[in-house]
């Protein structure tokens, strides 16, 4: 059976200061999305997607794709490896493209951006995050039994674990009862502070720091690319208008779809701990982190192999 990992790659990390997503961080200058996919890979997915501006392929491919088209999946097949483009030419003709604007539409558009290369089962995820390798088994036992359309699936972690000390960050905050996700709204501005507490400072209130939260850690089968088409041409008719900074996020595209009764997702639970690098600061932290992880013999000396 084909599972995909799509990888949203497309973002140039603004925050961080830099192309955070190539950054060599690990002991043997992996870059953070070498982790997901090498755990992907032994959970049991046989295809990786890059969703990358048109412009990032060659690099791409010299990077991380070609040797990984050499690699061969758990199931004795090889890797299959694509690319999807995030660019204007996937938005629709009836809108009219401001002119100062330069960045896509957000993590909506780059999943629909997929759509023409995935046909199966598919976790979608950040290119510059660390989600743990227990969390790509369990979505990955879940994807395999996901029914075409009407479920959706997505590992959630804890606040305290993916907040930084360094600035805000933007995160998913979640309802959960009974293993079900009810509602999932985006806080744009959560500041952590040395005493642990989190505030959401855009709406001025603190945050449990036990909250479930989305990092983009999703699953879908096939069947949400249609949808992803409408809700997407729907935020441009509605919302996006001359905004050069409007966003379609999947969160806020989720938590419509479930509203509407189109959508039920799955919530898991990781026994890893998550971690990224929003702001440059963060870079020690997560270095330190990975040595830990190959220490400990969790990796190999290197990843590619």
């Amino acid at each position: 059976m084909k599972v995909s990992l799509v990888i949203m790659a497309a973002g140039l990390g603004s925050r961080y200061g830099g192309s955070k997503q190539l950054d060599g961080i690990g002991p043997n200058k992996e870059i953070l999305m070498e982790y997901s996919i090498y755990d992907a890979l032994r959970a049991g997915f046989n295809k990786v997607v890059f969703i990358i501006k048109p412009e990032m392929e060659q690099m791409m491919r010299e990077l991380v794709g070609d040797y990984l088209s050499r690699r061969t999946a758990a199931d004795g097949s090889p890797v299959e490896v694509a690319y999807a483009f995030q660019d204007f030419s996937s938005v629709p003709d009836f809108y009219q493209i401001p002119a100062e604007r330069t960045k896509p539409f957000g993590t909506v558009h780059a999943l629909l951006c997929a759509g023409k290369v995935v046909h199966e089962p598919c976790c979608v995820i950040n290119a510059d995050d660390y989600y743990g390798i227990d969390a790509f088994h369990t979505i990955y036992q879940e994807l395999i039994s996901l029914p075409e359309d009407g479920k959706g699936t997505m590992v959630g972690y804890l606040l305290k674990n993916t907040a930084s000390l360094h600035g805000t960050v933007s995160r998913g905050v979640c309802s959960v009862e009974n293993g079900k996700l009810q509602t999932v709204k985006e806080a744009l501005k959560i500041q952590l502070y040395e005493d642990g507490t989190l505030r959401d400072l855009a709406e001025d209130r603190e945050l449990d720091p036990e909250t479930v939260v989305s990092m983009n850690f999703w699953g879908f089968a096939p069947g949400i690319f249609p949808r992803l088409q409408a809700y997407f041409e729907n935020f441009l008719r509605n919302e996006a208008g001359d905004n050069i900074k409007a966003e379609c996020l999947l969160p806020v595209m989720v938590d419509g779809e479930m509203k509407a009764g189109r959508l039920e997702v799955s919530v898991l639970k990781s026994a890893d701990r998550w971690f990224g690098m929003t702001y440059r600061e963060d870079r020690e932290q997560v270095a330190e982190e990975l040595r830990k992880l190959h220490a400990a013999g969790l990796y190999p000396k290197t990843l590619r192999m």
